[in-house]
């Protein structure tokens, strides 16, 4: 764990108790559509025509470089519009209503990226700011919010002085405190060193929110029972995590 940050129950579930968090938490909305969605950029195809649906807790989604993996997350929560076909979450078109994607939060694979102001407890509040939640309000959620992940002490602290795990701390605290049912984290562990890889791993095996996970650390996903392959553009594999992964090193060759 990295240095400064101090022990906290949400950290050190056990798996079991993880597991027993989530099914208190079974009544977060999950309901995700794709009816014949497809993405092309002119002549590119980056996304075939997809249907399926998408009701678990826990969502992988592996894939190689350029696969499709990415586009189709990001059809989830508006990030992308489909060309062809649409893409529902809980009965809302994302295309269309904007109310859909207040369900869903997305960390980046850059999570410093998307911290727009210099200070975290200040970015945290920013979202909410925006959403129009009363200022009477704003502090005490920005204080729950670093509070439930044993991160109080980074709300003062500058985003360019915090280390990898404390980043995902960071943006994870600035999506969630908006209440999002749905939570999609793209490479959560891309770039970090083994003590903050086993961070951000309990941190997502402790989340109660349901979690779809993009990522090329397999070991990361081994537990889902749900996982996606894409490939070329395509659904190649969707099936348990052994299977899936199986597939995988198939395709990687």
């Amino acid at each position: 764990m990295p240095e400064n940050l101090p022990s906290h129950p949400l950290l050190h579930f056990p798996r079991r108790r993880c597991r027993s968090l989530r099914l208190i938490y079974e009544g977060l909305n999950l309901d995700i559509r794709f009816e014949g969605a497809a993405v092309s950029y002119g002549a590119r195809q980056a996304l075939q025509p997809l249907t399926l649906q998408l009701a678990e807790n826990r969502i992988g989604v592996i894939g190689l470089n350029g696969s499709g993996k990415t586009t189709f997350a990001r059809l989830i929560n508006g990030l992308a519009k489909p060309t062809a076909g649409r893409v529902l979450v809980n009965g809302r078109d994302t295309a269309d209503e904007r109310g859909a994607l207040g369900d869903v939060g997305f960390i980046f694979q850059q999570p410093q990226n998307q911290i727009i102001l210099p200070i975290v407890k200040d970015d945290i509040a920013f979202g909410l700011k925006s959403r129009g939640v009363p200022k009477s309000e704003i502090e005490a959620k920005v204080e729950a919010v670093l509070t439930r992940f044993g991160a109080a002490h980074l709300g003062s602290r500058r985003a360019h002085e915090l280390s990898g795990g404390e980043l995902q701390i960071a943006a994870l605290a600035s999506v969630l405190v908006t209440g999002p049912d749905i939570l999609i984290l793209d490479e959560p562990t891309n770039q970090l060193d083994l003590k903050n890889r086993a961070l951000v791993q309990r941190l997502v095996e402790g989340l109660p929110e349901n979690a779809i996970v993009i990522t090329h650390d397999l070991e990361l996903i081994a537990g889902f029972g749900r996982v996606l392959v894409f490939h070329e553009g395509a659904l190649a594999a969707d099936a348990p995590a052994a299977e899936a992964i199986a597939r995988y090193r198939e395709i990687a060759g």
